[in-house]
């Protein structure tokens, strides 16, 4: 599990609960700022030290194979996956360059820790004066509320006024400190996704040409480059994306009244002041309390994070509500309540009029009923993609299954209304045809993900929460786009009794069985497994030529004939693919997914054929261009 979202509304309401997770992300960035620290300090013995360079890179790279990102979140998407795998990655490959034992590292400084020191001081420090401010502002306004709160109602008028004003301005204050700490804090965690990882490749980049073995050393990590550099910018422009949602609910959050009923498990809940009598007077305590109007369990907690006590929890069953009357006590904002566990009345004081009303309205006191202070209302109408199919859209998605993604989506497009379908299908065929001319109008599948998967998608909840998976919004717009005939035009499930109706069409279909609710693969084909850095973002993985253009059983490059029709390609001989090229002919087609891939006819020569760093995939020529191709789908002459 990752680290938990951080609600702004819950900035009001300064639970426990709130507290707790507020720690776990304090925790982390203090963990990330000691990690940058001592990947500095390595970083310069790295410069400084030339004749101890092979034990200060084996420490270096032995910190990035030790640190594990967190993310917000219960999933990561695979450009999060990736990038959180980039630190290993990088390890491997220093590992592989200490061999050499090269001396001159030249720029280090601009490019490793200049921005590694600049992130630590402008980013985690402002995380932590946030803090201190969020800190001085808590202990300042509590400390106010208890003197407010103890005011006699027998004050005057302008007394009691006076003071009410003084409370709500040092309310205004500490939720403002809180909602500007919850914020930066939030965003620290997702920078550090690509200013971490950035300077790093930057420095990777600039060792390399400083070895006897640089170039070829570069020429086989450009791949992994490419697919980095393309998750890093996913990730930068989902945060930018998210980070501007965000704002404009910490904006409109901050606008709304200050006693309202936010989101979430319970009927009611926040801070009341229960009376305790005793023998010579009585106390008032501050607990946490929660109300379920189902079950009408009303709970108390004693736990104050200032006294670090055992948390008490007392649970009871409401039988009575009623408001105090003002004259009969001498505080204010009281009400009393009676429950099954215990004999007589329990009183208790809210914090305002407004929160004595809401919790009086959520027990059904004896009060008269009012409209209560609404959360944040939303203008605007239900998304195309509907609320109703969000979350299963969302969770379709997060399956590390490229297949099942692709089937999942598909069948969750034709649950939409009919309209629905309609105008999605209109829009993302235009969309389809906008990228397949990305070259000249800049407008890639990544890119028109970013830019309508909040449109065409959006949570009916408006948290913190719902803010993190608008990156796996942009994913689902994405497979709709690059999956365009597969997953809108085309029914991926033919029944199987329309399969063995037809001799050509029992032919034509792939040896796999696929159903909507259980995704069943069947193949005695194998396929090469992409390597960590060539698994595509959202694709479905499985372009090369088949009798139908469905999702191949396994791996990225499975053909999709019948696996008696496949003859079993030949290896290479483990001498020849260790030490010398070879010359190698298609058995099957194939049509390249990325850059850095070829695609080939069946029947098609290739050249100078030799390994590639990733397992099962060949670095060849074909017509002039050098590329990587899948191992099974040739064989060597």
């Amino acid at each position: 599990m990752g680290l938990p979202a951080l609600e702004f509304s819950d900035s009001f309401l300064d639970s426990p609960d709130f507290r707790e997770r507020l720690k776990c992300h304090e925790i982390e960035l203090e963990r990330t700022n000691k990690f940058i620290k001592e990947l500095i300090k390595d970083g310069n013995m790295l410069i400084s030290a030339l004749k101890s360079l092979s034990a200060a890179v084996q420490k270096f790279s032995q910190s990035l194979q030790d640190f594990q990102f967190e993310c917000i979140g219960d999933a990561e998407t695979d450009d999060e996956i990736n990038i959180a795998q980039s630190l290993k990655e990088f390890s491997q490959l220093l590992n592989t360059v200490e061999e050499e034992r090269r001396r001159l590292i030249q720029n280090a400084d601009d490019v490793l820790i200049t921005p590694l020191e600049k992130f630590r001081k402008e980013q985690i420090g402002a995380a932590k004066e946030g803090k201190k401010k969020f800190d001085k502002e808590t202990e300042k306004y509590y400390t106010v509320l208890e003197k407010h709160l103890s005011l006699s109602s027998r004050k005057k008028e302008s007394l009691l006024q006076e003071a009410d004003t003084q409370i709500n301005k040092e309310r205004q204050i500490f939720y403002d400190a809180s909602l500007e700490y919850v914020f930066k804090i939030q965003e620290v965690q997702e920078r550090k996704k690509f200013e971490f990882v950035e300077p790093l490749l930057a420095f990777l980049q600039g060792l390399f040409t400083f070895y006897h073995e640089g170039y070829e050393l570069a020429h086989e990590f450009e791949p992994y480059k490419q697919q980095l550099q393309f998750n890093l910018q996913n990730t930068r422009n989902n945060f930018e994306s998210t980070r501007q949602e965000v704002e404009n609910l910490m904006r409109r959050i901050r606008s709304a009244e200050q006693d309202f009923k936010a989101p979430g498990q319970w009927t009611m809940e926040g801070f009341l002041y229960v009376q305790e009598k005793r023998p010579l007077g009585c106390t008032w305590s501050r607990h946490y309390c929660t109300y379920e109007k189902g079950t009408k369990m009303f709970t108390m907690s004693n736990s104050e994070f200032k006294s670090g006590g055992k948390q008490v929890l007392d649970m009871f069953k409401l039988k009575s509500c009623i408001r105090r009357r003002t004259d009969s006590i001498d505080k204010r904002f009281c009400f009393d309540i009676e429950v099954v566990e215990r004999h007589g009345i329990i009183t208790l004081q809210a914090l305002s009029e407004s929160n004595r009303r809401l919790w009086m309205e959520a027990m059904d006191g004896k009060e008269p009923v009012r409209a209560t202070a609404q959360f944040i209302n939303n203008p605007y109408n239900q998304p195309l993609m509907t609320y109703r199919l969000h979350k299963d859209f969302i969770m379709a998605v997060k399956s590390d299954d490229q297949n099942y993604r692709v089937c999942a989506v598909h069948a969750l497009v034709h649950k939409l209304p009919d309209k629905n379908k309609e105008m999605l299908d209109i829009l993302i065929k235009h969309l389809h045809v906008v990228s397949t001319h990305s070259q000249k109008n800049l407008m890639t599948v990544s890119n028109l993900g970013v830019i309508f998967g909040p449109t065409l998608m959006r949570s009916q909840e408006e948290t913190v929460a719902a803010m993190m998976n608008i990156k796996f919004q942009n994913i689902v717009v994405e497979i709709l786009i690059e999956n365009y005939d597969k997953v809108i035009s085309v029914n991926l499930t033919p029944s199987l009794h329309q399969v063995t109706r037809s001799a050509a069409v029992r032919v034509a279909l792939p040896w796999a069985a696929w159903s909507l609710s259980r995704l069943t693969l069947q193949s005695r084909t194998a396929a090469p497994r992409r390597a960590p850095h060539h698994v595509p973002n959202t694709r479905p993985q499985g372009t090369c030529a088949g009798p139908l253009h469905l999702p191949p059983p396994t791996g990225p490059k499975a053909p999709l004939a019948p696996p008696a029709l496949i003859p079993a390609p030949k290896r290479m001989p483990t001498r020849l693919m260790e030490n010398g090229k070879k010359e190698a002919e298609a058995l099957y087609s194939c049509q390249a997914e990325h850059s850095h891939e070829l695609s080939f006819p069946q029947g098609a020569h290739f050249s100078n054929v030799y390994p590639s760093v990733e397992p099962g995939w060949l670095q060849a020529t074909y017509d002039g261009k050098t590329g990587l191709i899948p191992e099974n789908y040739v064989a060597f002459l």
